[in-house]
């Protein structure tokens, strides 16, 4: 795209953005994740699946219990290096490829970009699939379908547990598989997002605190943090926010947040289940088995009433009204900015 004034040109570029992000949000609100289609994360995937490969053959890291800490740390510290830098490189490579082949086949490029990057009728439909499952009487299948999107053990989880597990992925995923690609685009365009969902999908790799990854998988799961660190407190306050337009309890969301934001392993994590459970009436968190160990962690709101297979309805009701006052803030702070420049 050619511009000769550079105050039109940045303009013109913030008009753009704020097209491709209302576009982006719409496609993954019809379509979300078809799962015919290869998905960008596959690839991210396999990337940082053969660059670990590498850096333990290249460090010599034969033995999950290896004593050698430091090179542990320094091997996980390149494999983020190089994750984040190919990531970049290839969709701003992308980008500007199609850029120089016509400017509307960027446009449409970036669109799907940015729309592969979002993740809320993804988690909408799957955990719907609890909830309709525990509606129906399926103890069994809902066990099934929550194992799909949470990292816990699921073979003995109750039916309040299961509903609470299911209700707890889609307030903590609000931020990371919503708000923070919508932050990183509104900011820096699809590369953002895509740079982000590289880290994030890193953590959710080698982010354990088990024998392998414990020392390996430090830097991925410190840089998460970094990166998540703003976009899951602006979750929240949206959050609190959208159970206010929503009907739900916002000064309970805020009470909650303000008190029970800190109450978990993850700096970030427990911003956006506090502000939901406080919005719901709920308590959520508590302790949890992982990989068969037991871990016992704080709670998150209050015991005001039962947890209910509904309840996974609202919160992703809650899921979507924060999104709409993402885009509606990210798209005032634009128009505000282009008004400015």
């Amino acid at each position: 795209m050619q511009c000769s004034d550079e105050r039109k040109c940045k303009v013109t570029v913030l008009q753009e953005r704020i097209f491709i992000i209302i576009i982006a949000c719409v496609l993954d609100l019809i379509f979300g994740d078809p799962h015919w289609l290869w998905h960008p994360v596959q690839g991210m995937g396999w990337l940082i699946d053969h660059v670990e490969a590498w850096m333990r053959k290249r460090f010599r890291i034969r033995e999950e219990r290896d004593t050698d800490i430091r090179k542990k740390q320094v091997a996980g510290t390149f494999t983020v290096v190089i994750v984040i830098t190919v990531s970049l490189l290839v969709a701003a490579g992308i980008l500007y490829g199609c850029n120089q082949i016509h400017h509307t086949l960027y446009l449409v490029v970036a669109i799907w970009m940015s729309y592969q990057m979002l993740a809320a009728c993804s988690l909408r439909r799957e955990s719907m699939k609890v909830c309709k499952a525990l509606e129906a009487g399926d103890v069994e299948q809902a066990r099934t379908a929550v194992s799909m999107i949470v990292g816990r053990d699921t073979a003995s989880l109750t039916e309040e547990g299961i509903a609470k597990a299911a209700v707890e992925t889609v307030a903590e995923n609000t931020s990371d598989g919503v708000i923070a690609p919508l932050f990183y685009m509104f900011l820096f365009g699809p590369v953002g997002a895509w740079v982000y969902k590289a880290i994030n999908t890193m953590d959710s790799m080698l982010g354990y605190k088990n024998d392998k990854y414990r020392y390996f998988g430090t830097c991925a799961a410190r840089v998460d943090d970094v990166v998540n660190f703003i976009p899951a407190r602006l979750s929240a306050w949206l959050m609190v926010g959208a159970a206010g337009i929503l009907g739900m309890d916002m000064a309970g969301a805020a009470r909650i947040h303000l008190r029970d934001r800190r109450n978990h392993a993850s700096p970030n994590s427990a911003q956006t289940e506090s502000a939901c459970a406080g919005a719901l009436g709920l308590q959520l968190a508590g302790n949890a088995y992982y990989f068969g160990k037991l871990y016992e962690k704080p709670t998150i709101g209050d015991v005001k009433r039962q947890i209910e297979p509904k309840d996974i309805r609202r919160a992703n009701r809650l899921m979507y009204g924060t999104a709409v006052l993402m885009v509606i803030v990210g798209v005032g702070v634009l128009i505000g900015c282009g008004c400015f420049t």
